[in-house]
């Protein structure tokens, strides 16, 4: 359908209005040098021109109400209202964490059956809400690691990823004292020998996604956590790609000792955009003293934290977690039930294979045609066009469609990851099927230039990573 983005010259707050001058007492005791020197200035637009100025800027973005989201290993699906309606209400937002447990007995009753609820869903029973977000889960799990062996008084140092690997795995191994060690992928799952070549008496913890980043089930994973556990290591599930096995199979029974989940990905809570996100850390029995306190335990009907966990690694950030997403994500799960779970799974897998077989018509496909909730595309055509992915990806933005995930993961030559979630609908593939066609069809000429129907048109990506404007006023202020 055509498609044109609105393009505003929207102003800035303090420009919609003169500023209105104020001047606040100081509070007692702020030291000399942090006492602001000027009066400070701050807009006082009415509430009609503030929601105007709003409305202009979200009409010059992409949304998942305007547009399939379809970005490879990210499952941007469409957020149910009925979580938003429930996290904004009062009791919600006017709770406060350092409250006393007697006033928030139903934030922890639902806190404790949303545990429970992703200990059943992951095979893992021990759970804590506490990491914000899903690489924050990455490295929390790696300092229940390292806890452990540390215990054990067998120091491990190195984490062994696939090639396969989320971008943040390395980054959290490294962060959380380990060094990681990349093996090469066969035919794009793990390579056995190469495995079994890496693993050794340093190997603390092997970190797979199944699927992985390919889209592709590994069907070797029990082979591989006889393996991994055969070193006496740990086996370890990124659970960003748990949208594809819902109700299907889990980490517990595939060997896993340790998963983290993204709540804002599998369980519809918003996503990214800065946060708040929300993670899950679920772990075996063996494991769960170390995981990150308080815990919160469950006494009569009564709930209560406890910080009677000796070997805990301690708090791994304030208070506990971010309760908003975690109601959000409860909802989802409670809305949906152990069916409807399984039905999301195999709803997303559905997508993914029928828009997989039509894409495959337009760019080549790298690996085996069954898919799960994503799959991987080749633009090496478009080369011979002199032209790039990228150069692809930013044609699509003006079909009013997102791009998909483009250049990982690297095992690809000019790769697109594309996940169509399973609230999309048959009418929105063929929509983004059509928009792919239309854009491989259009003249090189149009391609480059693209985009042209956005509020933005193409960035040097470059140059904004080097010369950040971080404000509109910075950017009014560049010469």
């Amino acid at each position: 359908m055509p498609f044109h983005q609105a393009r505003w010259e929207e102003p800035l707050l303090w420009e919609i209005r003169t500023p209105i001058e104020s001047k606040v007492d100081p509070i007692p005791g702020i030291p000399e040098p942090l006492l602001r020197k000027t009066p400070f200035r701050w807009p006082e637009p009415t509430e009609l021109e503030l929601a105007r100025h709003f409305t202009r800027l979200s009409q010059m973005n992409f949304s998942i109400e305007t547009g399939i989201y379809p970005l490879g290993s990210c499952t941007m699906k469409y957020n149910p209202r009925v979580g938003e309606v429930l996290a904004r209400d009062l009791s919600m937002t006017a709770a406060h964490p350092a409250q006393p447990v007697s006033t928030v007995q139903g934030t922890l009753e639902m806190l404790y059956r949303l545990e429970e609820a992703l200990g059943k869903i992951t095979g893992l029973p021990n759970v804590s809400l506490q990491p914000a977000a899903g690489a924050h889960g990455e490295f929390t799990g790696l300092l229940v690691a390292r806890a452990y062996f540390h215990k054990k008084g067998d120091p491990r140092t190195e984490v062994i990823l696939p090639e396969t690997a989320h971008g943040t795995n390395p980054a959290s191994s490294s962060m959380a004292g380990f060094a990681p060690r990349e093996i090469p992928s066969k035919d794009g799952c793990v390579d056995l020998r190469a495995l079994s070549d890496a693993i050794s008496h340093r190997t603390a913890v092997f970190m797979l996604t199944n699927p992985n980043t390919a889209g592709l089930f590994e069907e070797e994973v029990l082979e591989i956590a006889d393996r991994v556990h055969a070193q006496r290591a740990l086996l370890y599930y990124d659970g960003a790609n748990m949208n594809a096995i819902l109700g299907k199979t889990n980490p517990g029974k595939m060997g896993f000792d340790i998963a983290h989940l993204n709540l804002h990905k599998t369980f519809s809570t918003p996503h990214g955009g800065g946060g708040p996100g929300a993670a899950a850390l679920c772990v075996t029995d063996a494991l769960s003293g170390f995981l990150p306190v308080p815990r919160l335990v469950k006494e009569g009907r009564k709930f209560r934290w406890s910080y009677d966990h000796p070997d805990s690694i301690g708090k791994v950030r304030s208070f506990y977690g971010n309760v908003g997403m975690d109601l959000r994500a409860f909802a989802f799960i409670m809305a949906h039930g152990e069916d409807g779970l399984r039905r999301v799974s195999e709803r997303s897998v559905l997508n993914s294979n029928y828009l997989a077989h039509r894409l495959g018509k337009l760019l080549p496909r790298p690996f085996k045609p069954l898919v799960k909730h994503e799959f991987l595309l080749s633009g090496l055509p478009l080369r011979e066009r002199g032209l790039r992915t990228l150069d692809l990806a930013k044609r699509l933005l003006d079909e009013g469609v997102h791009a998909p995930t483009v250049y990982f993961p690297s095992l690809v030559e000019e790769s697109l990851m594309v996940e169509p979630p399973e609230t999309e609908s048959k009418y929105s593939l063929d929509a983004y099927y059509s928009a792919m066609e239309r854009s491989i069809k259009d003249t090189d000429e149009n391609i480059h230039a693209a985009p042209r129907r956005l509020a933005v048109g193409r960035v040097d990506e470059v140059a904004a990573a080097k010369n950040l404007r971080l404000s509109w006023r910075d950017l009014r202020r560049t010469p």
